[in-house]
């Protein structure tokens, strides 16, 4: 959609191109070319058996990006997709201009070193469960039941209102397919890639940093690794949206698009 410069937008993790269902017209009525994709084990795309790592979804990025965009793009994120967007303006410079994190994920998974005990013995035994060929499947099911979705959502969403029947159905929906419990398993036991903290100091291209200041998953404490960047990197601003979970581009998408907007035509149109 669009004719301008090319933008790239990567959900998060369970969800999908639908995710950005309230971005993608704008963007592209400000004259943007936006591309969104399902990464491999989400959305409408293929769930093969595979290890899903964070790298492999970076090469998925870099395939698409040559088959069909090929030349500087804006890699925007939210969740695990932001950490996406960090890693490829780090790791392929050459193919993007700069990029926006949106409530940017600190890895795939928890670190187990991120983790107190007990809670690190309580997810060491629940990724086990969840991995196993006779309680995973069991355990998958009840996750994905809708009320569970919802109330998982009502966690990381503060306005209710915003959790819509459509929006629990975009989480719902791919997680019948064939295959999906066996990338949830997979995703949750995956290495947890590398931190915003390493791959900072690597940026040479400016950011745009967004962070729902209400999110329990993510929390805005752990954002001041991008301000204090400021001071010795790139260009990067930083935006904190009031009464906002892990997901504002969903939940208060008036102002995270007049943001992205905003620096867009500011740092890519110049």
């Amino acid at each position: 959609m669009g004719t301008g410069k090319p933008l790239v937008l990567i959900h998060g993790f369970g969800a999908s191109i639908g995710h950005w269902r309230k971005n993608i017209p704008v963007l592209a009525d400000a004259g943007y070319r936006v591309f969104a994709i399902d990464l491999l084990g989400f959305g409408g795309s293929d769930k093969p058996a595979l290890d899903y790592t964070i790298e492999l979804w970076q090469q998925q990025l870099k395939d698409f990006w040559d088959a069909h965009i090929a030349e500087p793009t804006v890699f925007v994120g939210n969740s695990i997709g932001a950490l996406l967007s960090l890693m490829v303006v780090t790791n392929y410079p050459e193919i993007t201009t700069g990029a926006v994190l949106i409530n940017c994920a600190g890895g795939l998974n928890h670190r187990p070193d991120e983790l107190n005990f007990p809670l690190r013995a309580v997810m060491g035994g629940f990724t086990k469960l969840v991995s196993s060929k006779i309680t995973g499947p069991f355990l998958f099911n009840l996750i994905r039941q809708k009320s569970r979705i919802r109330r998982t959502l009502t966690q990381v969403y503060r306005d209710s209102e915003a959790i819509t029947e459509e929006l629990v159905d975009l989480l719902y929906t791919p997680s019948c397919d064939p295959g999906a419990q066996q990338v949830f398993a997979s995703v949750l036991t995956a290495p947890p890639g590398p931190s915003p903290t390493e791959l900072l100091p690597k940026v040479k291209h400016p950011l745009l940093v967004i962070w729902g200041e209400n999110d329990p998953w993510t929390p805005i404490a752990g954002a001041a690794i991008y301000q204090q960047h400021r001071e010795t990197g790139p260009d990067v601003e930083f935006v904190g949206i009031p009464n906002a979970g892990h997901c504002p581009h969903d939940e208060k998408p008036e102002a995270v698009n007049e943001l992205m907007i905003k620096w867009l035509d500011e740092h890519q149109n110049g």
